[in-house]
């Protein structure tokens, strides 16, 4: 299974050779958490762009809509 690591701890936690299982589980819960609150933060951000910058980055209001409503967990 591939995992987002986005803090350098939690590369090193995932480099090392075998972490014991609940190790192991906290770890991946650590990393799910980290991408929920990015995608989180990033919806955010996206809903506070005026239409000039949308445009810049190559989204419709509709989508940038669309994209706001979506809930953390989802991609």
């Amino acid at each position: 299974m591939t995992r987002l690591m986005h803090s350098p701890a939690l590369t090193l936690l995932n480099a090392s050779p075998r972490l014991p299982l609940i190790a192991d589980l906290a770890v991946r819960f650590a990393a799910t958490v980290t991408t929920w609150e990015q995608r989180r933060r990033t919806r955010v951000n996206l809903s506070h762009l005026d239409d000039h910058l949308l445009a810049d980055v190559g989204l419709t209001p509709k989508q940038r809509t669309r994209e706001i409503k979506r809930r953390f967990w989802q991609i």
